[in-house]
């Protein structure tokens, strides 16, 4: 093992880690796919390297290596930081650190425009039965989607049973394609509370399936644990009842969590302002999932950018460490050299 620079941080590699594998690894990219990456520039100790030298550069310990990325100018995105810790979930790196619901939004363009403007590369879709001409609540919601652009995760939502949720996410997979399912069994249909030990089962017998589980729980720490030994890809405690806007309600529980497990923490349901994705992140999750409180705002694609920039703003606050809390005032000004008023 060697250790480089990488953006100005310690990275550990592997022997014989050549630019290429880097890259694919940082990405989460099958090897030798690594020329096919638009918008990437590499330079290792002051030189930029062609794309053509990649897989032919091999790194060494003590490396000055810098990754750059193309973004789109004018507003700032959250890439002026360098974050060490950056979101990969089964092996796919995510920039944004923001997920999307796609319900209750009043009209696909609105819809659209939202997740233009939140940055988000992960967006969520119900799985439901339709009529046999196609029709149904969102049936066309994928017609709306750029299915290049974002990557799609199914839900299980409404499910209520083990039995249920695992048929729904089979469902999913031959629907969609694809084997990442946010897992969902609710325990009570009132509050739609996770029924925690059905969520536990499901996760390990569709980890046993291979699938990608995400799966939504409450924010008990023990709970958590058992979903990351059963072979979750994430934790996603809940802010708060689903779709209720009641905000972050068990901070400390979160920050419990993010402290036991090592895989990411997704913070779900019941962020309704930005100040409560914030809050979110400070407690150190890796990213938030936020439906309602973008949809059901009076300007959705105008929320879905405060939730962007709340969530870039909480994870800066996090990785940089607040100030230490005090009982008493400490001023700010030295106390020594105050103008005296004469007698």
């Amino acid at each position: 093992m060697a250790t480089i620079q990488l953006n100005g941080q310690p990275h550990e590699i592997g022997t014989r880690e050549t630019v290429a594998s880097l890259i694919t690894r940082l990405e989460g990219a099958p090897p030798g796919t690594e020329s096919a990456i638009p918008g990437i520039a590499v330079a290792v100790n002051g030189r930029v390297i062609p794309r053509a030298e990649w897989e032919r550069t091999e790194l060494s310990d003590g490396d000055d290596v810098r990754l750059v990325r193309a973004v789109a100018g004018g507003a700032t995105d959250g890439m002026y930081y360098d974050d060490p810790h950056p979101l990969v979930i089964a092996g796919r790196r995510f920039r944004s650190r923001l997920f999307v619901g796609t319900g209750r939004f009043i009209s696909p363009a609105v819809m659209r425009a939202a997740l233009e403007a939140s940055g988000t590369e992960m967006v969520t879709v119900a799985i439901r039965t339709t009529g046999l001409d196609g029709s149904g609540p969102d049936a066309g919601i994928l017609a709306n989607l750029d299915l290049n652009r974002y990557h799609i995760l199914p839900n299980t939502a409404g499910a209520t049973s083990v039995r249920q949720a695992v048929f729904m996410a089979e469902l999913a997979r031959e629907a969609l394609g694809t084997n990442w399912i946010k897992l969902e069994v609710i325990g009570d249909e009132r509050t739609l509370w996770p029924d925690v030990a059905g969520t536990i089962e499901a996760t390990r017998i569709l980890v046993r399936e291979g699938f990608v589980v995400l799966p939504y729980t409450t924010t008990d720490l023990v709970t958590a644990l058992r979903l990351e030994e059963a072979g979750a890809a994430t934790v996603m405690p809940l802010g708060s009842m689903i779709g209720s806007g009641q905000g972050i309600q068990d901070w400390e529980g979160i920050r419990r969590i993010v402290e036991r497990v090592s895989v990411p923490v997704v913070v779900d349901a019941g962020i309704g302002t930005p100040s409560d994705a914030v809050l979110a992140m400070e407690a150190g999750a890796a990213a938030c999932l936020i439906n309602t409180a973008i949809s059901r705002s009076d300007n959705p694609p105008l929320m879905a950018l405060a939730m962007r920039y709340a969530v870039e703003a909480g994870r800066m606050g996090y990785l940089a460490g607040r100030m230490p809390r005090s009982d008493h005032a400490i001023p700010s000004s030295p106390p020594t050299g105050v103008v005296a008023v004469g007698t």
